[in-house]
C-alpha cells in the first residue's frame, strides 16, 4: 500500500501558522475581576475594581451553587465598592469572585409582556412559562428634554366624575394620588386602568412592598374587566430585598419607555411611525423610599432628614421627569404616571410627601374622614389640583365643570357655619341644597366608570337644577338612569357633547329632554312607591315623539 508524504520544510511550516493566524478572531477583555470581602442583607462590599462605574452591573460567581447572581454598583469607594444583590443573594459568600461587565443594569421588555406579571428584572413570575421578548432596555434613561417634548393637550379619562371634571389627567401629565391608609387610592388607579379597556392606552401596574396576596387579587380584577391583556404588572413584593424595591418603579418605566419610543411594528416612533400611549402606577413610592432608605443605611451613606439618604429627592425626580408626551418629530407618543403616596394621619408636610407634590403636575389627595363619610372617591377638591387644567379635557366638559369646584367650596363653608344658626335666608338655603345634591352627585362605586359624555350631561343637569328638588337618595338613580335614557334613546346628543362645546341650539336640546327624562323618572318613582313594582326610567314614559324628532332635526 503505497501513500503520500507531504514534504515538510520551512515554507510550508510558514503557510500553515499564516493560515491558523488568519483564523483566529482575538478581542481584548476588559472585564476587572475581584473578590467579595464582605457580604450581608443584600450588600456585597468588594475590594478593588478601579474600573467599576456607578450603576453598573456586576457579576458574582456563587462558589456554592456555580450560578451567576447580578448586583448593582453604588458606593464608589477608594479601596472597594458597595454593591446591591439581585435574585439568589443567600448564596453569595465572603471571598466568591466578582467581575465588572461594562453595562449598565438593563432588562428585557416587548409587547410579548402583555398580560403578565413580571419581577423588577422581566422575568415571569405568574407560572405561564417563559416570555419571549427581543428587546432591552436600561432601568436608568434620561428623561427627553423641552425639544422632545410636546404640552399636554389630550385627556386621560379615568371615569370618575370628582376627578375628570375637577381635576383631569393629561396624556404625558404626572399626577400624585395621595392620602393616609386605606382611603382608596389603589382604587382610584385600578379604576383609570379598567376604564382604559375601549382606548389605545397600554397599562402598567407597578407593585411596590405589597403581600403577594393582594397583587394576585389585582391580576384577577383585572383579568375579569377585560382589561389584563393590555396591561403589565412588575411586582416587587414584601417578601422580595429591598434592592428589588428599589428598582421596580424604574424597571416598569423602562417596560413604559419601550411602548412610547416605538411603533406598533417594533420600530422607533417616528412622525410617520406614531408611538404608543402608556398609563403607568406606582404603588406606592413611599415603599419604594423606605427601601432606599434601607439600602443606604447599610451602606453606611449618611442619614439625612428623618433618615432618608440625601439624594431621595433626584432618585423620585430621575423617574417622574421621565413622563411624558413626545413632540409629533419624535412619534407623538406619551408616558402618563400616577404615582401614590401614602401619609400618616394626613401629614402632608412629611419629608417625601413635599418632595413628590413639588415634582408632579398636580395631586389628588384623599381624606380620611370623608372616606368614612361615604364620600368615594374620597377626593379633597380643596387641596386637590391639576396643574394642566382645561387642557387635559374635553370642551364640553371644560364649560359645564367650570364653577363645580367653587360650588362644592362654597358648600363645604356654608355647612360648617350653618351648624350655629337656624335661620337662614333663601340664597343660603339654595347653597346649601345645591351643594349637598353636587356633592351626591359625585359619588361613583368601584368600576362604575362613566363614559365622559354621560359625566357632562350630569353635571349639566345639576348645573341647571334639575336635582335640587329630589331626594339625596335618587340622585345617583337619577343620574344612572339619565346616561342609559340618552344613550338609548338620543345617542346622537352624546356624540355633539364629545365632539365640541354645548352651543344654544344643544342647550335647548340637553333642557328638553332631561325634563322629559325627570317627568318619566318622577312618574315611575311615585308608581313604585304605591306597590307597583316599577323601576324607574324604565318605562317608555317621556320617549321622544316624532314632534320631538322634527325639532331635533
Amino acid at each position: 500500500m503505497a501513500a503520500t508524504i507531504d514534504r515538510i520544510d520551512a515554507g510550508s511550516i510558514a503557510d500553515a501558522l499564516r493560515t491558523s493566524l488568519n483564523s483566529i478572531s482575538a478581542a481584548v477583555d476588559t472585564q476587572e475581576v475581584s473578590h467579595v470581602i464582605e457580604v450581608g442583607d443584600g450588600i456585597a462590599r468588594v475590594s478593588g475594581l478601579k474600573s467599576a462605574m456607578s450603576g453598573e452591573l456586576l457579576q458574582f460567581l456563587s462558589s456554592t451553587t456555580g450560578r451567576y447572581v447580578y448586583g448593582l454598583a453604588q458606593n464608589l469607594d477608594a479601596e472597594e465598592v458597595g454593591v446591591v444583590l439581585f435574585g439568589e443573594v443567600d448564596t453569595i459568600k465572603e471571598g466568591d469572585e466578582c467581575r465588572t461587565t461594562g453595562r449598565i443594569m438593563d432588562i428585557p421588555v416587548g409587547r410579548a409582556m402583555l398580560g403578565r406579571v413580571v419581577n423588577p428584572l422581566g422575568e415571569p413570575i405568574d407560572g405561564l412559562g417563559p416570555i419571549s421578548t427581543t428587546d432591552r432596555r436600561p432601568i436608568e434613561f434620561k428623561a427627553p428634554g423641552i425639544i422632545d417634548r410636546t404640552p399636554v393637550c389630550e385627556p386621560v379619562q379615568t371615569g370618575l366624575m370628582a376627578i375628570d371634571a375637577m381635576i383631569p389627567i393629561g396624556r404625558g401629565q404626572r399626577e400624585l394620588i395621595i392620602g393616609d391608609r386605606k382611603t382608596g387610592k389603589t382604587a382610584i388607579a385600578i379604576d383609570a386602568i379598567v376604564n382604559q379597556a375601549g382606548t389605545d392606552m397600554v397599562c402598567i401596574y407597578v407593585a411596590i412592598g405589597q403581600k403577594a396576596s393582594t397583587v394576585a387579587a389585582i391580576r384577577q380584577t383585572l383579568y375579569q374587566k377585560g382589561v389584563l391583556d393590555k396591561t403589565i404588572i412588575v411586582a416587587a413584593t414584601a417578601a422580595d430585598s429591598a434592592p428589588l424595591q428599589y428598582i421596580a418603579p424604574m424597571a416598569g418605566a423602562a417596560i413604559g419607555e419601550f411602548f412610547m419610543y416605538n411603533g406598533a411594528d417594533g420600530k422607533p416612533a417616528t412622525k410617520d411611525n406614531p408611538g404608543g400611549h402608556v398609563l403607568i402606577t406606582y404603588d406606592d413610592l413611599s415603599k419604594q423610599a423606605v427601601a432606599y432608605r434601607q439600602m443606604a443605611l447599610t451602606l453606611h451613606r449618611p442619614p439625612g432628614r428623618e433618615a432618608y439618604p440625601g439624594d431621595i429627592f433626584y432618585l423620585h425626580s430621575r423617574l417622574l421627569e421621565r413622563a411624558c408626551k413626545l413632540s409629533e418629530e419624535n412619534g407623538g407618543g406619551s408616558l402618563t404616571a400616577l404615582p401614590l403616596i401614602e401619609t400618616q394621619e394626613g401629614d402632608v408636610s412629611a419629608y417625601i410627601p413635599t418632595n413628590v407634590i413639588s415634582i408632579t403636575d398636580g395631586q389628588i389627595y384623599l381624606q380620611s374622614n370623608l372616606f368614612f363619610q361615604g364620600q368615594r372617591p374620597a377626593v379633597d377638591v380643596g387641596i386637590s389640583v391639576s396643574r394642566v387644567g382645561g387642557s387635559a379635557q374635553i370642551k364640553s366638559m371644560k364649560q359645564v365643570a367650570g364653577n363645580l369646584r367653587l360650588d362644592l367650596a362654597s358648600y363645604a363653608e356654608l355647612q360648617s357655619f350653618s351648624q350655629f344658626g337656624s335661620d337662614l335666608d333663601k340664597t343660603t338655603q339654595y347653597q346649601l341644597r345645591h351643594g349637598s345634591h353636587m356633592t351626591e352627585l359625585l359619588k361613583q362605586k368601584r368600576f362604575a366608570a362613566m363614559d365622559v359624555a354621560d359625566q357632562v350631561i350630569a353635571i349639566y343637569a345639576g348645573n341647571e337644577d334639575f336635582l335640587d328638588d329630589l331626594d339625596l337618595a335618587d340622585v345617583i338613580p337619577f343620574r344612572d338612569g339619565l346616561g342609559k335614557w340618552m344613550e338609548d334613546r338620543h345617542p346622537d346628543i352624546r356624540v355633539l357633547v364629545r365632539k365640541g362645546k354645548i352651543d344654544d341650539k344643544l342647550d335647548e336640546r340637553l333642557k328638553r329632554h332631561i325634563t322629559h327624562y325627570k317627568e318619566s323618572f318622577l312618574e315611575q318613582k311615585d308608581l313604585h312607591q304605591a306597590g307597583m313594582g316599577a323601576k324607574p326610567a324604565e318605562s317608555d314614559e317621556g320617549a321622544a315623539t316624532p314632534a320631538d324628532a322634527a325639532r331635533d332635526k
